[in-house]
């Protein structure tokens, strides 16, 4: 008898709702769907959610709760990530959801997060090569994570999310070189502990996983977003850069009509593509490679092998 398990991940910018089968260590994704929440909207930087993300939110979970209705699920996860653990009103929020949707919010740490990322990876990949770097790029918080024989041997999760950077360092229409430069010296800046852990280690290749690199192959192979299922996908080198020059040098309005840019990404993008070169450049990384798998994967993961 197949168990069919919906995991619902309540991120800073989206709520992904993910709905499996799994038996005897085998598996079947029957549903992945996302609704956009921008929690970290005008209260990011405060670490403070408002009445508006709550209403989002609440909305977002009651479409997917329908979704579910459907599959016959015996299991609903639902895990809050950066924007809610950081938050000084977080109780109030987890009690809103409850009161209103009868779900219970699990409010996850950095390293938990980064856990649950990298076992997604592995669901992907299977075995994942020695010093690769998986990199989740979110809202309110980025995930590394570097790997050894198949493990996690080091993680970390830095506040330095998207939806934060836009708050504290808002770009001009389209960026200017100067604001290019203080975005990525403040990245730099942030990301002590990562160079100090790499050091003198060959990061053979970069994994990334979530929105900003569903969107870098979703441009890179002119795609509508969330048409395209990739388990693994790489990304050249070279076609990275290419999509990093054309939006570096856009404005807001002429991303709005680039195929395979969804409207959710058409501002976190740009600081979100400064952040992959800077880590590409300082590290020296040859291979990058996509997946869809993350978080909600990583929570199948656990139900399939524990």
């Amino acid at each position: 008898m197949h168990q069919k398990i919906a995991i619902i991940d309540l991120g800073t910018n989206t709520c992904n709702l993910l709905i499996a089968a799994y038996q005897d260590k085998t598996y079947q994704i029957l549903y992945q769907g996302k609704e956009v929440v921008k929690l970290g909207k005008n209260g990011i930087d405060k670490n403070c959610l408002t009445d508006d993300g709550l209403e989002r939110a609440i909305l977002a979970i009651r479409k997917h709760e329908e979704r579910i209705c459907r599959f016959g699920v015996s299991e609903i996860v639902i895990i809050a990530t950066s924007a809610i653990r950081e938050a000084i009103n977080q109780d109030w929020f987890r009690h809103q959801i409850k009161t209103n949707t009868g779900l219970e919010l699990q409010i996850i740490s950095g390293e938990k997060e980064a856990d649950l990322i990298f076992n997604g990876v592995k669901l992907a990949f299977g075995k994942i090569e020695d010093h690769s770097l998986i990199l989740d790029i979110g809202g309110g918080s980025n995930e590394f994570i570097l790997t050894e024989g198949n493990e996690p041997i080091w993680k970390h999760s830095f506040p330095l999310g998207m939806a934060r950077v836009i708050e504290q360092l808002p770009p001009s229409d389209p960026i200017t070189p100067h604001e290019i430069q203080q975005i990525n010296h403040y990245f730099e800046s942030q990301l002590d502990l990562l160079w100090n852990r790499t050091k003198n280690i060959g990061i053979t290749s970069l994994i990334g996983c979530s929105g900003a690199f569903d969107t870098l192959v979703d441009l890179i192979d002119q795609t509508e977003p969330g048409t395209k299922i990739r388990t693994k996908q790489e990304i050249i080198i070279p076609d990275f850069i290419l999509i990093y020059e054309l939006l570096i040098a856009s404005t807001t309005s002429e991303r709005s009509g680039m195929k395979g840019l969804e409207s959710l990404r058409i501002e976190m993008i740009v600081p979100a593509v400064i952040f992959i070169k800077l880590i590409i450049d300082r590290l020296q990384i040859q291979k990058v490679f996509q997946t869809d798998y993350a978080l909600g994967e990583g929570v199948l993961y656990e139900r399939i092998f524990s």
